[in-house]
């Protein structure tokens, strides 16, 4: 019987000690994975077909064509009823802030087409851009991962991270952090 025991430890042991090893080389190359995704460009897609290119900063985004542009990107589903119930407060803020600001919203969600999204958006009275395509999922990679939705990134007119929202987000607030980086 102990034979059996010391045999069935010595197993296990050489098992795991495998099993660590090979998770070690795992780990390394998926943060290869994803030190390249966070630098690279990323060209983003709207509903209209227009490409908005993307480019990881040290502490934030560059988003071609909205320079000297406050930026608010946030990531949604159209599924998600926090994400639905923020639409009338985002509509607020861009008509609001119109020569300054500018809200990219992240779709993701797969086989979305586009004329869905545009259903999507005249029912909603949506005035802001809603991107859709595999590259959404590269920028919600890009920017951490996205764990919870909605999930909203502030960034200031130099594309520097200013401030993050988790959840439904009282329009007052946003506005606060908005005026903040004016």
């Amino acid at each position: 019987m102990k034979f059996w025991f010391a045999l069935f430890v010595s197993c296990s042991m050489l098992f795991f000690s495998g099993c660590s090893s090979e998770k070690k080389k795992v780990d390394e190359n998926s943060s290869k994975v994803k030190e390249e995704v966070k630098n690279e460009k990323i060209v983003l897609q709207d509903i209209s077909g227009k490409e908005i290119v993307v480019t990881p900063l040290e502490r934030g985004f560059s988003f071609a064509g909205y320079e000297n542009k406050i930026v608010l990107v946030n990531f949604f589903t159209t599924w998600c009823p926090p994400c639905k119930a923020e639409i009338p407060h985002l509509v607020n803020l861009q008509e609001k802030y119109k020569d300054n600001f500018v809200i990219i919203s992240v779709l993701l969600e797969e086989n979305k087409s586009n004329e869905e999204i545009n259903s999507f958006v005249k029912y909603n009275n949506i005035n802001y851009i809603i991107t859709n395509g595999i590259d959404n999922f590269k920028l919600a990679q890009s920017a951490g991962g996205v764990k919870n939705i909605p999930l909203m990134f502030l960034y200031d007119k130099n594309g520097k991270y200013s401030t993050h929202y988790v959840g439904a987000i009282p329009e007052e607030m946003i506005d606060a952090d908005i005026k903040k980086v004016l």
